[in-house]
């Protein structure tokens, strides 16, 4: 399958402030590439390029070699769901109506759900644990629940690209590795194009196919976990000197920090 979306050249910022500076990386079906880098590099401005919610300064996003700036609103929100990493809950919704929302793009504001729109949601609800829980309020959860929720409501769109800011944030150990899996099987099985953020380097490893580091507003490492995780450039992004072991189970690089202060107490054994 031919599915892609490609980010070419792009610049883009906010106002007088650059964040990102002539970029360009390609996102394929059946992956799920990981945007990684310093608070601030500019993963979360990267995504909301991708899914048109900032206009590039120069540059373009191409989605199956389509330019998306010429998709109509409706045909975007069909074909790519961004999901955030914060979003306000002011209204007392259940769980299941938020879930509900995603099959908007293809039903609209007005027309009834049909009977394959709510099996699609039921089937977001049980692929994020949350069946049980679908008839408590969206302003009643904890942040993990609410995470998870708005993960639904992303799977429940069904859209061909997902874009992820964080999916794991606020969600316990059993839950972000839940969320990890069905991702990167949701990529393979229906051949989506799947980008996230994350913030732990060795959840990438693990789960992403190909990583993109990006530092001082530039993309500058491309590739799986065994290209790009080298102890120099983690510690050129990160400013921490590391040291790069293998998993004990997969052999998949893991990065370990290591303590710069030789005078500073060490690490509990």
């Amino acid at each position: 399958m031919n599915r892609s979306l490609e980010a070419r050249d792009l610049t883009c910022g906010y106002g007088n402030r650059q964040v990102l500076d002539s970029l360009s990386l390609a996102a394929r079906a059946g992956e799920v590439l990981v945007l990684l880098g310093a608070n601030g590099a500019g993963k979360t401005t990267l995504l909301r390029a991708l899914a048109r919610q900032l206009r590039p300064a120069r540059g373009c996003v191409l989605l199956e070699e389509q330019d998306i700036q010429r998709l109509s609103p409706p045909e975007l929100a069909r074909r790519v769901s961004l999901t955030p990493q914060s979003e306000r809950r002011d209204w007392p919704l259940t769980i299941e109506q938020a879930v509900l929302l995603g099959r908007a793009p293809h039903r609209g504001w007005l027309l009834p759900y049909t009977p394959a729109d709510r099996e699609r949601v039921e089937l977001a609800l049980n692929s994020t644990g949350l069946s049980d829980m679908r008839e408590r309020l969206i302003t009643e959860l904890s942040g993990g629940e609410w995470r998870r929720t708005i993960l639904a409501r992303a799977l429940a769109q069904e859209a061909e690209v997902l874009l992820l800011d964080e999916p794991t944030a606020g969600l316990d150990l059993k839950y972000q590795v839940d969320v990890l899996r069905l991702v990167r099987r949701l990529a393979i099985e229906q051949q989506l194009v799947v980008v996230l953020t994350l913030h732990d380097l060795n959840q990438a490893s693990l789960y992403g196919d190909r990583i993109a580091l990006l530092a001082r507003h530039r993309l500058i490492a491309l590739g799986t976990a065994e290209e790009v995780f080298t102890a120099e450039l983690i510690q050129q992004t990160y400013g921490v000197p590391v040291t790069i072991v293998r998993h004990p189970v997969y052999s998949t690089p893991l990065v370990v920090p290591l303590d710069a202060d030789a005078n500073a107490a060490p690490p509990k054994p």
